[in-house]
């Protein structure tokens, strides 16, 4: 108690002696750096708007830099525009422009390094390789940002806002464009990303490497090369999000690769080729979602198990389910399809015949892709209608028992 009273009472000290050191034409600083090492600790350096050409601007004190009526920081196609190191600094409202590219450096708009308590909030970064790059930091927050990319190759485009070896982190309310990812995290735990919207960016809306216990919800992720990967992590709660028109010959609304002990829940899947792509999964719960005219709702790869998927909506989506297996260690259960021609005698709202949502001919294309050609076909319709009353080639025990007979309200 006597540690938080000193801290609060240092608090109140910096508030009660902090200064506004004001930048621009006629202003006491002509320039951003001579008012960063002006300034002491708790202070405002207010930067006017106007256009400022800037090399990588060193912040390592505890200070806010704010801009007013957004002022344009250009790095001329060389240099990083902030470099942030250190504890409690704040970069607000500002448009960042043409930072440099290197194939050997990950240069970025905003790079921060070995920092506490970093605020990055109401800015807009256009032209940059790496947007907000993050890394070794801890209880910062990136919120209501814009970014719009390069619009180059996977190669030469870097990521929106990238996080490395990160944890207590909170990305919120930022709008992603034409990045390689729009955001990423590789050894991030503990930390949130909600309420963004991730669009046309090259590779992933949002893509997790090895990061553990984070959740992600509310966010949108639509005209994405695919839309989220979650890699070699483990706990990841991902609720409530859209994953729309991530669509192509690789595109994934949710791909899930060696992922366990998660949940996806609330979300909705429309219009990608694959809504949710598992490979080597295990222990996912995915309930109350909506998958609606996807190419596949789901595929499920032999390797996965121990996955579970209850009380979703299935509905107009050509192929319900793919697996590339006939041993099948998930489970489905209570689930709505609209393929579901069974009957309920008993009225319960449940189906008295289980239904096997993986078609015949979706395990065709498995093995041969170029199969699908014939979708539509009539051969392919009466190659179904055949499967489903002599089972043969499809899974035998990948099956909803008690089907429902209703959509759910989702």
């Amino acid at each position: 108690m006597k540690r938080l009273s000193c801290i609060l009472l240092s608090l109140l000290c910096l508030q009660a002696h902090a200064h506004t050191l004001t930048v621009g034409k006629g202003q006491p600083f002509a320039t951003i750096r001579n008012a960063i090492a002006a300034a002491k600790p708790g202070d405002t350096v207010l930067v006017k708007k106007g256009t400022y050409y800037v090399n990588n601007i060193l912040v390592t004190k505890p200070i806010t830099l704010l801009g007013e009526n957004m002022p344009l920081l250009h790095g001329a196609d060389k240099y990083e525009i902030f470099t942030v190191s250190g504890n409690r600094i704040t970069i607000k409202g500002f448009q960042l422009t043409n930072s440099g590219y290197s194939a050997m450096n990950d240069y970025a708009a905003i790079k921060v390094v070995d920092a506490t308590n970093v605020v990055i909030e109401g800015n807009k970064i256009y032209r940059a390789y790496f947007g907000i790059h993050m890394a070794n930091a801890s209880n910062c927050t990136i919120r209501n940002n814009y970014l719009f990319g390069l619009t180059k190759t996977e190669q030469t485009t870097g990521n929106g806002i990238h996080l490395w070896k990160c944890n207590n982190m909170l990305v919120e309310k930022n709008e992603v464009h034409a990045h390689r990812d729009g955001i990423y995290f590789e050894f991030v735990t503990h930390s949130l990303v909600r309420n963004n919207y991730s669009e046309g960016n090259i590779r992933y809306g949002l893509h997790f490497m090895f990061s553990n216990d984070d959740q992600y919800f509310g966010n949108t992720f639509i005209n994405n090369g695919a839309g989220v990967a979650v890699m070699y992590s483990k706990k990841v709660m991902m609720h409530r999000n859209r994953f729309l028109n991530n669509w192509g010959p690789a595109a994934y609304g949710l791909l899930l690769k060696e992922i366990s002990d998660s949940k996806i829940e609330g979300n909705r899947f429309y219009k990608n080729t694959v809504g949710i792509q598992m490979e080597s999964t295990s222990r996912i719960a995915a309930s109350n979602n909506r998958f609606e005219e996807n190419g596949w709702a789901a595929k499920v790869a032999a390797s996965s198990m121990d996955n579970s998927f209850t009380n979703n909506n299935f509905q107009g989506n050509t192929f319900d389910i793919g697996t590339n297996g006939s041993v099948v260690l998930n489970t489905f259960n209570n689930n709505y399809w609209d393929k579901y021609e069974g009957y309920d005698r008993n009225k319960d709202g449940r189906g008295d015949v289980p239904y096997h949502p993986v078609s015949m001919y979706s395990t065709i294309i498995e093995s041969n892709p170029n199969t699908l050609m014939l979708l539509r076909s009539f051969m392919v319709a009466l190659l179904d209608k055949a499967e489903k009353a002599l089972p043969s080639l499809t899974p035998e025990n990948l099956k909803d028992d008690q089907p429902l007979l209703k959509a759910l309200k989702l």
